[in-house]
């Protein structure tokens, strides 16, 4: 095994890669190591505010032009210098270094004396009033100020203000996108030949894969169902249950028909400014008609997709404006263009009427849990790539698995290879597959946690009470395994019932035995013990609720036998999706109390049957009790042995 530590501080430069064992290179910084900061944003307008002071402020102040005139008539002004903008009047003579000089004239040489500006006028008197007085002039060329002016100028407070967009748009980019580009859709884009999923990587929704080959086949061959007069669906929306593989479905669409693909969630419609929403609906539209064929695909419809019918809030909602383009985008384009449609929800029941009306998500397809089969093959594609024992029986691990959708099958088999390395094997074992399974069910073993002897009866006891009750129930689950050991939150011991096959139904009887295995651990306690604990509170709930449904949902009361009570939403999909979703009691107070007087009269009866019956198997539930508290944990093959 390999020693991790960390690097030594005092040496922290690199090391050479060509030169493992070598010294350590310094880093590589381009520009000395320059990061750019706001900093060197205040010292740049600090310079230019010096500059502007310190060159700007010696500029004189300028007179009218008929008093700079008068002052070269009474003499005052000795020497004019002409520019484009400016005529400067200088009052003392041009300086001489001695008899003989030249005359210096350059317009930039210091004087203390009084100095006048005015701006020229068309006045051709000015030149022979000038010449009248003897008065010199010259003309300067300003070229070098100009450039300087203009660099000053123009150049460098564009170039700041350009500085400043940049960097601010960066960190509005950052933010999650630029103030300017809020209208754009953020789609995932894939292009054609990139999406490397097939149908072969789905397996367990077979009635789903079937209705998407149609699909498939219209991207292909378009002309074979336009010839006939037929017209594919706009629109396919994926329901069922999360990590059923909903997107992987969407995937394999676009990768078994070869063409684009874009990708994006509902709630990345929606932002804080009103009608950005509308706006990505209109873009990412108008993108997809410029491909020859495309598919989108809009996971999480629900997030823009809700019933506009319970819009408590009312007004200009910008969640239904979303709504309504997406609406108006899906009946404007032709459906034999190529572009489809694929969404999905996990809520069927909160969209909206008009979304699910033909024309616009004409097919519903529902992506349900596997079944034993299906299970099967999910783990047969999920352990392509992990080493596996010889001995391994994957259909078992299927069967232990009932209810799992392809997201927890795919964890289990990462758990078991995980479990496999720590424990230092180069296979995976079934053991490691039991394993994982239990975890993912109860929880991390909590092999640390301290127990006082008395505790551990009450829990040995405890999941006793509920093995044995299903053992001798008829048409329960039989028990795989029974531990004390500690689970995950607060969970200090459980039984693990696993079905032998998949059940879609239950009778009465069967939802009865539920609640007398839920409700043989406290019997347990109270029948060996004399008192009850907290232990049973998940139990209880579980047992409460079972009741509630056998009452309310399932007609199974003696006063409202066949009734059902409670008026829910829509279901998962067809006609009844049109109705409005209904979240409230229909039923009078003296109902109410009389579904309370039936679940409390219920669950008592059944706790009472469920302890006579432990009282009858009284010796057997100490022998179990006994060896449960000799090795920990008991699996379906010990416990049978007890029982016989």
């Amino acid at each position: 095994m390999s020693d991790f530590r960390p690097e030594d501080p005092k040496n922290d430069k690199k090391k050479d890669p060509l030169w493992p064992g070598g010294p350590r290179l310094p880093d590589f910084k381009p520009f000395g190591g320059w990061k750019f900061s706001i900093i060197y944003i205040l010292v740049l307008i600090i310079g230019l505010s010096l500059f502007n002071y310190v060159f700007m402020s010696r500029v004189n102040p300028t007179i009218d032009f008929s008093e700079f005139k008068a002052r070269i008539s009474s003499g005052e002004i000795k020497r004019v210098e002409i520019t484009d903008s400016y005529f400067t009047g200088y009052t003392g003579s041009l300086a001489r270094r001695s008899a003989g000089s030249p005359v210096i004239k350059s317009p930039y040489m210091a004087s203390p004396e009084p100095v006048y500006r005015t701006v020229p006028l068309n006045d051709p008197d000015i030149i022979k009033l000038m010449d009248e007085k003897g008065v010199a002039y010259y003309a300067v060329s300003r070229e070098g100020s100009a450039i300087l002016n203009i660099i000053f100028s123009w150049v460098l407070p564009i170039a700041f203000f350009l500085i400043i967009w940049r960097f601010l748009m960066k960190r509005l980019g950052n933010m999650g996108g630029g103030v300017l580009s809020v209208g754009q859709n953020r789609a995932v884009i894939v292009a054609e030949g990139d999406i490397v999923t097939r149908f072969t990587d789905v397996a367990g929704v077979d009635e789903a894969k079937d209705e998407l080959i149609e699909v498939v086949d219209f991207l292909k061959s378009p002309r074979k169902y336009t010839d006939i007069g037929g017209k594919i669906p706009k629109g396919v929306l994926l329901v069922g249950p999360p990590g059923t593989g909903k997107t992987l479905l969407a995937r394999a669409v676009a990768g078994e028909a070869g063409v684009s693909f874009f990708r994006i969630s509902g709630a990345e419609f929606v932002e804080m400014f009103v009608g950005v929403g509308a706006a990505r609906v209109r873009d990412l539209f108008k993108q997809a008609r410029e491909k020859r064929r495309c598919i989108i695909f809009i996971d999480e419809l629900d997030a823009i997709g809700k019933s506009r019918i319970n819009n408590i809030a009312g007004g200009n909602d910008e969640r239904e404006q979303t709504l309504n383009q997406l609406l108006v985008e899906m009946d404007g384009f032709d459906a034999t263009s190529g572009l489809i449609i694929l969404a999905a929800t996990n809520r069927p029941d909160v969209l909206d009427p008009a979304l699910l009306r033909p024309g616009r998500f004409d097919r519903q397809v529902l992506v349900d849990r596997p079944d034993l089969k299906g299970r099967e093959e999910i783990l047969r594609i999920h352990s392509k790539t992990v080493k596996l024992s010889p001995l391994v029986d994957l259909t078992a691990v299927a069967r232990s698995t009932s209810g799992f959708v392809g997201a927890d099958l795919a964890n289990i088999v990462n758990e078991a290879a995980l479990l496999a390395v720590r424990g230092g094997r180069q296979f995976v074992l079934q053991n490691d597959f039991e394993e994982a399974i239990e975890k993912t069910v109860a929880g991390l073993q909590k092999k640390t946690r301290i127990i006082s002897p008395e505790e551990r009866r009450i829990v040995a006891f405890h999941e006793t009470g509920h093995a044995l009750i299903a053992a001798f129930t008829a048409n329960s689950d039989p028990v795989q395994k029974i531990s004390i050991v500690p689970r995950g939150f607060g969970a200090l011991g459980y039984t693990l019932q696993l079905p032998i096959e998949d059940r879609y139904l239950m009778t009465e009887e069967e939802l009865l035995g539920k609640i007398d295995v839920l409700l043989g651990g406290r019997a347990a306690e109270d029948l060996v013990f004399g008192k009850i604990s907290t232990g049973a509170a998940n139990d209880l709930t579980k047992a409460t609720d079972i009741a509630r449904k056998m009452i309310t949902d399932y007609g199974m009361s003696e006063r409202f036998r066949n009734v059902a009570l409670t008026q829910r939403g829509a279901g998962m999909l067809g006609p009844q999706a049109q109705q409005e979703p209904v979240f409230h009691r229909e039923y009078s107070e003296a109902t109410q109390q009389y579904v309370d007087e039936e679940i409390a009269r219920m669950v008592e009866s059944r706790y009472l049957h469920a302890k006579n019956m432990l009282q009858e198997k009284r010796p057997l539930l100490e022998k179990v009790a006994a060896n449960l508290l000799e090795k920990e944990s008991l699996d379906e093959k010990e416990f049978k042995a007890l029982l016989a």
